[in-house]
């Protein structure tokens, strides 16, 4: 789900009383973390600091320095200093729907543009948020989140709620979160999603080949197939939700339905689970019961990662020269911009269409016409 989060005095002026309170436990909770910060080479060097802490903190340095010379990311501030928030996630999102509606409930702010969710720096507050949408009538769901982005606003720590991760798995939320840095398209979160996430499979690949291990690589693999599936999964089901919503019929029937619906998927995952050897790290996603906010809070972040794949193969792998391209779809019109990206997953799709062809060819199931029939062995 997206994480970012910018922080500014400016946006005490946004509101009323209550958008007030909000903008200042966001400033007082991301001035804590940053109070916290120690620069990476201060912590390495502190007696007490732990090995396993110390060792991946030495990683982060060589991944940071990696994403300045190899992938033309930021050289600043970030992921340069290490900050222990003292709990397991650093935001919580609040997030809400309808009964009968998959349309989340959204939450507008001058520098950002208009979101899906409110993060809070303490559980409670999140908690009492869920519970304020809840006696309106919304489904709701409360989401932990580890890493954001000031979007270069402030320098980002490496924090504890995601330095314990896989080497490859810190490596790409590295990648991914300096991205957003580079280029950002105010309320298209699906822009800058897919954007990062380009960068982040471009930056770990790169990272692999050279430091990597075939251990680190296969594992990394199985990780990102993991997740392709899940995504697949969810998005099934919520499609299926949506085609349910549109029909019309009692309320009755209607939550009978989504219930149902609900079910299914979460029998589905268990099957899928299962296939995974038991890998369980989905499983909090189904943790406070799958309502519509939950399926809110999800989006399928890599939508448009094959048009910007075609932009880096255009632009040779050179990547300030791709970074200069996503910049300018970033500046046009949304409508403009959807149409340019649908453009360029499109060439994609006929790119991997003419591979495949091509490939059976070689083969020798298809005579030269691709339209030919195969031929029997």
């Amino acid at each position: 789900m997206k994480r970012v989060i910018a922080i500014g005095a400016a946006l005490l002026l946004a509101g009323g009383c209550s958008s007030v309170q909000y903008y200042a436990q966001a400033m007082s909770g991301h001035l804590d973390v940053m109070q916290r910060a120690r620069s990476i080479d201060e912590v390495i060097a502190a007696q007490e600091t732990p090995d396993a802490l110390r060792a991946k903190l030495e990683y982060v340095k060589a991944v940071r320095a990696f994403a300045v010379t190899e992938l033309a990311l930021p050289d600043n501030g970030s992921y340069r200093s290490y900050a222990d928030v003292g709990r397991p996630y650093v935001v919580w999102n609040v997030f809400a729907a309808p009964e009968f509606s998959l349309q989340p409930h959204q939450s507008c702010f001058p520098m950002v543009g208009c979101v899906s969710y409110r993060g809070y720096y303490d559980l409670k507050d999140a908690e009492r948020q869920a519970a304020k949408l809840k006696r309106a009538g919304y489904d709701v769901f409360i989401g932990g989140v580890p890493a954001y982005s000031t979007l270069g606003w402030f320098d980002d720590p490496v924090l504890n709620t995601f330095v314990g991760y896989p080497k490859a798995e810190l490596a790409r939320l590295i990648f991914h979160e300096l991205a957003h840095q580079v280029a950002f398209a105010k309320g298209d979160t699906q822009f800058n999603e897919s954007f990062a996430v380009a960068v982040e499979q471009e930056g770990v690949r790169r990272w692999l080949t050279k430091h990597g291990t075939p251990a680190d690589l296969e594992a990394y693999l199985a990780r990102r197939k993991r997740r392709a599936q899940f995504i697949d999964l969810v998005q099934r089901y919520r499609d299926k939700l949506a085609i349910w919503y549109a029909t019309p019929m009692g309320e009755t029937e209607m939550r009978a339905g989504k219930a149902r619906i609900i079910a299914e998927m979460q029998a589905e995952y268990l099957e899928l689970k299962a296939a995974w050897g038991g890998y369980a790290d989905y499983d909090r996603w189904f943790a406070q019961g799958v309502n519509n906010a939950q399926f809110a809070s999800f989006a399928a972040y890599s939508q448009h990662v094959p048009a910007f794949e075609v932009l880096l193969q255009q632009a040779a792998g050179d990547m300030p020269k791709f970074y200069a391209s996503v910049r300018a779809l970033a500046t046009q019109d949304k409508s403009l911009r959807e149409t340019q990206l649908a453009a360029l997953h499109a060439t994609q799709q006929r790119a991997v269409a003419e591979a495949e062809v091509e490939i059976e060819a070689e083969g020798g199931r298809f005579t030269a016409s691709a339209q030919a029939e195969p031929i029997e062995r």
